[in-house]
Order: C-alpha cells, then structure tokens, then sequence
C-alpha cells in the first residue's frame, strides 16, 4: 500500500494519530487523501448549516433545533449545534454531572444562572464576535439562555452520554 493511505489511516489521521513516515510518499498522499476525503464529507459549521437548522427551529413549537454532533451512538459525549428563535423558552435547569460550554456562533445570547431558590445571581450576554462569546457553566448551577436575535446560533458541549434532566433539577 505504499503512496496511499487507507479510509482507516485517514480517519486515525483526522482524529490526530501520527501516521508512519511510510505511509506518507514524497509527493504529499497524506494532504491529498484528507483533502479528498473532506470534500466527500461536509464537516463545515457555517452558515449554510446554520439556515438550514433555523427553518427547522422557525417551523418548530419549541422555537429552536439541535443539530447533534456526535460521530456515533457510541459516542459518549453531549456537543451540538442550537439555533435559538427569540421567542423560544429554555427552562431555567441544572446538570448534576457535568459542566456545560456554551459558544455563540451566531447572533447573541443572556445567560441568566440562579440560585437553589431560584434567585437569578448574575447573567452574561454572548455576542458573537463580541467581548464575551463564550461561558462554562459550573456543574450544578441553575441556568438558561434567553435569546436576544433570531437565529442566534450556540455551540453546547457537556461530558457524558445524554440523560433527560430531572425534575428537581427543573425551577
């Protein structure tokens, strides 16, 4: 198999093994591999992605969408794509076992955290592009994003695999 990579190599390249010098040929097979291998699959988060989502979440009762990205359903980690309306209502909530990250890709955000007794503590506005795009949200802490823009977009990544939030974890 010399001077081409398999679909394998390619993968274990993408997710940051370091192929054998072998495996690379003089004229750049490793570049050429990936290159075409991204072009067979779209990995891109744009605004392309973004629309699409948010002729989902305009057309949804919740008045937002999820875009999962996870690679598998063995994939043991919470990351995805949220396009948020104005109008949607995100109840304020915890997660016990983890913290949670929240990037604004698009528009902006509030994010509001409150105490046990439902108290709101403080709050932070992520704006994209802005001077505070992004927050980690401390395991157990009452939470919620208010939208301010239509389509505002946010990148959520938690640990571990989903689990619905209890109701005691609900304010």
């Amino acid at each position: 198999m010399a001077g081409n990579l398999s679909v394998i190599a390619v993968l274990k390249l993408i997710d940051g093994y370091t192929a054998p010098p072998h495996h690379i040929d003089s004229d750049g097979v490793k570049e050429r591999t990936i290159r075409i291998f991204f072009e067979k699959i779209d990995m891109r988060l744009d605004n392309k992605l973004f629309d699409s989502i948010q002729e989902q979440a305009e057309d949804s009762p919740r008045r937002r969408m999820n875009y999962d990205l996870r690679t598998s359903a063995e994939d043991s980690s919470q990351r995805m794509i949220n396009v948020l309306m104005s109008d949607t209502v995100i109840p304020i909530h915890r997660h016990t076992e983890t913290s949670e990250t929240v990037v604004i890709c698009r528009g902006a955000i509030r994010e509001e955290f409150y105490d046990d007794q439902g108290h709101k503590t403080t709050e932070f506005i992520l704006r994209a592009g802005g001077d505070c795009p992004a927050i980690q949200v401390p395991k157990g802490v009452f939470h919620t994003s208010v939208c301010l823009e239509d389509g505002s977009v946010i990148f959520e990544a938690k640990d571990g695999v989903y689990k619905p939030i209890s109701p005691e974890d609900v304010l």
